[in-house]
């Protein structure tokens, strides 16, 4: 499978797509094939390393909302709405912004990027993507009485635990050589296409009632669901995918190319790699995924389609190619 951006009549550049959906009884729906490949899937797991925040007394203890939570598993680009929220959970357990060991880097968002530019103010480490994830670690070890010095260190108690949660829902161990650290710094893990699958597939049972910790899978599933807007921003494809499909459908994106979704009501999943990392390309690949697999009805696909553009422009506005799939 690869996603082609074709200028004129001539494919200028190609970016092959790795692909992997089943359904809940893990029986494959569509595959490149590549399932036993390992890769990294970055920030589109956010939501399974937020289960042992979702598991301690955080959320009660510090009154948290839904808009908080669906930020613990969420890739914010920096607008507006989600660093007010950030602010209100930060002095809700009274941390500094530097107690956050996620790093520091501007908005996503250009407009927020550019307002704070102009503005003369300095990004912090709230400005950060994975700042809620990091918000998520840090009140679970407050709520446990851990320490949040080293609470990104591999053997700190919360990353064994978040460990224990891959193990469960992917059904496999990991071992220390697939350990590697993100881009925030927190510990980052290689998987096989088929077991992040499985792990997928374990989490809409888990939804569902037929496996375990549903009441907290329930509980960040229904808050990003209801929230869709936190999960990523405005312009988000992943974002764009949870509002057209009105509550239906989980998705989350990841860093060099990953996509994950399910399909809550038809228990499908799927596990989306662009080989070479371009982002670019996944629009158009979950698109024709939804609709050779009937996840979305048609217009639902034209309402989202809508929202993206497969028409290439030069800045003058004029036409000079397109974008397109080959799936075969």
């Amino acid at each position: 499978m690869h996603v082609n951006f074709i200028r004129g009549e001539e494919v200028e550049s190609s970016h092959q797509v790795k692909v992997l959906v089943t359904n809940a009884n893990g029986k494959t729906l569509l595959s490149t094939e590549n399932d036993n490949e390992f890769f990294f899937p970055r920030s589109s797991i956010k939501i399974f390393q937020a289960i042992p925040f979702a598991m301690s007394s955080a959320i009660k203890d510090y009154r948290l909302s839904n808009k908080h939570i669906a930020l613990a598993c969420a890739s914010h680009k920096g607008e507006k709405f989600h660093i007010r929220e950030l602010k209100k959970w930060i002095s809700k357990i009274n941390l500094k912004t530097k107690n956050l060991q996620c790093g520091i880097h501007g908005p996503l968002d250009k407009k927020a990027f550019e307002k704070i530019i102009y503005s003369r103010r300095k990004f912090n480490e709230l400005h950060n993507n994975c700042a809620g994830k990091h918000l998520a670690m840090l009140t679970s070890c407050l709520a446990n009485s851990q320490n949040i010095k080293n609470y990104l260190d591999y053997n700190h108690t919360h990353q064994k635990n978040i460990r224990k949660i891959f193990n469960k829902f992917t059904e496999t161990k990991l071992s220390k050589k697939n350990f590697s650290l993100d881009g925030c710094s927190a510990p980052q893990y290689s998987f096989k296409i088929k077991h992040i699958s499985k792990a997928l597939n374990n989490l809409i049972r888990s939804y569902k009632n037929n496996y375990h910790y549903t009441e907290q899978v329930r509980i960040l599933v229904n808050s990003i669901l209801e929230n869709p807007e936190f999960i990523g921003g405005t312009s988000s494809f992943d974002t764009k995918v949870m509002k057209t499909s009105k509550g239906k459908i989980f998705c989350k994106s990841g860093a060099e190319g990953v996509f994950l979704f399910f399909d809550i009501q038809k228990e499908i999943s799927g596990v989306i790699k662009i080989t070479d990392g371009n982002e670019r390309a996944i629009p158009i690949t979950i698109l024709n995924i939804f609709k050779k697999l009937k996840i979305m009805n048609n217009d639902e696909l034209k309402n989202l389609e809508k929202k993206e553009k497969f028409d290439l422009q030069n800045h003058a506005g004029k036409k000079i190619g397109r974008i397109s799939l080959t799936m075969k």
